[in-house]
């Protein structure tokens, strides 16, 4: 059951759901590589739980995944894989893997790294980086999202992207002191605008996360769960946020997420406390504490309903995560 009703007033939000689940949207453990490479080459990408693209600044290349096979890339393609899925990058399909141990990788200190290549062969240079997302805000839509979003046509109704990746390009090839923090805000920037661009021309989904951020009720209420996340959403409350009667909103949220209100919040704020204990190490009692429970028990025994173990067992399993790498 949601928690008991509120009696507070809650304030109008913006129209635009979306938005403001974009809003809070940053990028953080970003780790960048200026590629040179030299045929014969490929190199193995393994799968991590991070948002990873490149971005061909001169030559061509192949991508390779297992849902798709081979893929030419071309110079100014840009690759997002928003699941972090396993992949290969190569001169050419027949190319054998592992060609890394040849390469030369320099650190540029922070963040950003050369690796080169040297050879007689065709060179192909590439601007790559996995990162993770510092706000939990996006994960659901990033899940709708395919395994692969082929950037530069998505973009291509938005003027800004291919200068920016100029611009980014430019500054790996020659980095400098605040090099790493300015690729930062700018990946933050493309990303948005790689996933704003995807969501505004994807129009097919009738039911799902995006269908229920779109709509302009359930969308409201959406919104307001991902901004306050340990606010005392009663069935009641979310059902005037989004303007409707209770029964109207509860038939017409589980008709868009295949779930009810009080599920879905549950789930949401177990996936918060997940990343909350495990990722940043934050004590058990302020996580209970950020997610509006009364108590630590109370929040302990929901959290082991829902992820099926104790929140204490995930924060020690965390605390040995290794720190991420480039994704090599």
């Amino acid at each position: 059951m949601l928690d008991l009703p509120s009696s507070d007033p809650t304030p109008p939000l913006a129209m635009d759901a979306l938005s403001e689940v974009l809003q809070d949207f940053r990028l953080t453990g970003v780790n960048y590589g200026r590629c040179e490479l030299r045929a014969p080459w490929c190199l193995d990408f393994a799968e991590q739980k991070l948002l990873r693209f490149h971005f061909v600044s001169e030559g061509t290349c192949w991508l390779h995944t297992e849902a798709n096979g081979w893929q030419r890339l071309h110079e100014g393609d840009l690759v997002l894989l928003p699941q972090g899925i396993a992949h290969e990058l190569a001169d050419c399909p027949n190319t054998p893997a592992g060609t890394l141990k040849r390469c030369q990788i320099t650190g540029f200190g922070g963040n950003v790294c050369s690796v080169v290549q040297p050879g007689e062969g065709a060179v192909t240079t590439l601007f790559s980086g996995s990162m993770e997302l510092g706000s939990l805000a996006l994960h659901p839509l990033l899940e709708a999202m395919p395994e692969i979003l082929q950037g530069c046509d998505v973009a291509s109704r938005d003027p800004l992207v291919k200068p920016l990746l100029d611009t980014m390009t430019a500054e790996a090839a020659q980095p400098r002191m605040g090099s790493a923090t300015i690729l930062s805000r700018m990946a933050d920037l493309v990303t948005a605008r790689l996933i704003r661009c995807w969501a505004d021309s994807t129009t097919s989904s009738t039911t799902g996360w995006l269908a229920a951020i779109r709509d302009p009720s359930i969308g409201r209420a959406l919104a307001a769960i991902h901004r306050e996340p340990g606010g005392n959403w009663t069935l009641e409350r979310l059902a005037s946020v989004a303007g409707q009667s209770r029964s109207v909103f509860a038939e017409r949220f589980s008709a868009l997420m295949h779930e009810g209100p009080a599920h879905y919040l549950g789930r949401w704020r177990m996936q918060l406390a997940h990343a909350w204990l495990a990722g940043d190490g934050l004590a058990v009692a302020d996580v209970a504490f950020r997610l509006g429970y009364e108590s630590e028990a109370s929040f302990s025994r929901a959290f082991k309903r829902i992820v099926g173990k104790p929140p204490g067992l995930v924060r020690r399993e965390g605390s040995g995560r290794k720190d991420m790498s480039f994704g090599f």
